[in-house]
C-alpha cells in the first residue's frame, strides 16, 4: 500500500515538474505513472552502476557530476517513453533537480500524514 502511495506521489511530482519547466511535457496522469515507474527502475538499476563508473570524475568535481548523471538519466527516460518528453539535456538536469526536491517533500509529507512505519 505504501509503495503505491509513493508511486502516485512521484507521478504527481512529475506533473508538477512539467508545469514548472517549459522543456518537459507530460501528456497525462497515466503517462506520469509510467514515467515515474521507469524513472524508479532506472534510478534503482542503472544509476548505481554509473555512479561507480564515474567515481573519479565525481570526486574531482566534488560531487557536482552527479547532477549530470541525474539529468542524463531523466533525459534518456524522456526520450524512450511516449507521453513524457524532455526537450534537451539541460531541461533534464533542471527537471531531475526539481523532481528530486518535489518527491522528497511529498514523501516527507506522506510520512507525516500516514505515520512512520
Amino acid at each position: 500500500m505504501k509503495l503505491l502511495i509513493i508511486w502516485m506521489l512521484n507521478a504527481m511530482a512529475l506533473i508538477a515538474v512539467a508545469s514548472f519547466v517549459p522543456g518537459i511535457h507530460v501528456d497525462g496522469f497515466v503517462a506520469a505513472l509510467i514515467a515515474a515507474f521507469a524513472l524508479g527502475l532506472v534510478n534503482a538499476l542503472i544509476r548505481p552502476l554509473l555512479l561507480v563508473l564515474t567515481l573519479p570524475v565525481t570526486l574531482i568535481t566534488l560531487g557536482l557530476f552527479i547532477f549530470v548523471i541525474n539529468g542524463m538519466l531523466f533525459w534518456v527516460v524522456g526520450s524512450v517513453l511516449r507521453g513524457f518528453i524532455v526537450d534537451n539535456f539541460w531541461h533534464g538536469v533542471l527537471g531531475a533537480l526539481l523532481y528530486s526536491i518535489f518527491t522528497w517533500a511529498l514523501s516527507a509529507a506522506a510520512q507525516q500524514l500516514l505515520g512512520k512505519k
